[in-house]
């Protein structure tokens, strides 16, 4: 949770910096948080596919 709380402060962050003006920094922060999106989807998608086993396993 902890990514997708830092991907939705850059894209605050992004937003207030457009408001006022400042059109690179605001780019920046958007693509940033972009990239951590992505990244969280990608580790998300990871953890459904390979922990969704764990918990029902045999008992020997």
């Amino acid at each position: 949770m902890d990514l997708l709380r830092w991907t939705l402060l850059f894209l605050i962050l992004a937003l207030v910096f457009a408001v006022f003006g400042f059109g690179g920094i605001a780019a920046d922060f958007a693509t940033i948080g972009k990239a951590l999106f992505l990244v969280f989807v990608i580790l998300a998608l990871i953890t459904f596919l390979f922990g969704r086993g764990r918990g029902r396993g045999r008992r020997l």
